[in-house]
């Protein structure tokens, strides 16, 4: 496990240790097919760039990043109705040992996000300079002319390029619950043909409730949350 991650007590229930990548797919089975191609070719594509300088910096390929939420499971139908109900779940040790990182946010107009525009404009086309390594993982929310930016409740992650990926590195897949069978036996015949990666981890679906997704991954569930800590100061 990364040294830079430790997990959350399991009375915690608006934190996760894990992030998911969501298949894109907003009509039928695109996101089930889109998931199963990533997981056949065991790789998560960075196919655009992100970010506050995701237009502005010199080599726009360097803002190019994959993207996960980490959200809690039991939350994720939040996510599904704007993504699909397919995607893929790793342990954030794994998405931090591969250069993964929670995005973070300055608002629009504000100091914070003045101060990186500023940085941006002093490194032109300075395509060595180390901003670049940071300006993926900013993003400013605000209203736009055209649109609105508000996403911070996606809780979102990014690695900067392709995340390469094992079987063993899957902790789980998402897909709705009534396909589960049916997809266990596919990945069981890839196996005994030895035709390709096949995937025997836990599968959930992003409607169950929490105890379910507990019992599915083998997770400590407890059931009362802790008693309160006293206030030290009176109101």
């Amino acid at each position: 496990m990364s040294s830079f991650f430790r997990e959350n007590s399991p009375t915690w229930t608006d934190m996760s240790d894990y992030v998911v990548h969501f298949a894109k797919g907003s009509q039928g089975t695109e996101g089930y097919y889109n998931m199963m191609g990533i997981l056949s070719d065991r790789v998560i594509r960075a196919r655009n760039p992100f970010g506050i300088a995701r237009t502005t910096a010199p080599d726009k390929a360097s803002q190019k990043a994959t993207c996960f939420s980490e959200i809690p499971l039991h939350l994720l139908w939040r996510l599904a109705d704007k993504r699909s109900e397919y995607g893929i779940g790793f342990g954030k040790a794994f998405c931090i040992h591969r250069k993964g990182n929670p995005i973070f946010y300055a608002y629009q107009g504000q100091r914070v996000a003045t101060a990186i525009e500023e940085l941006i404009a002093a490194s032109g086309d300075d395509t060595d300079s180390p901003l670049w390594k940071l300006t993926p993982f900013v993003d400013v929310p605000g209203a736009y002319p055209n649109r609105s930016y508000f996403f911070e409740w996606e809780r979102e992650w990014r690695k900067v390029g392709d995340l390469k990926f094992s079987v063993k590195d899957v902790a789980f897949l998402i897909m709705p619950e009534y396909q589960h069978n049916a997809v266990r036996e596919y990945f069981a015949f890839i196996k005994d043909e030895n035709l390709g990666p096949a995937y025997d981890c836990p599968y959930i679906d992003v409607h169950w409730k929490r105890k379910k997704i507990a019992h599915a991954l083998g997770m400590e569930l407890t059931q009362t949350a802790p008693t309160p800590r006293p206030s030290r100061h009176r109101i």
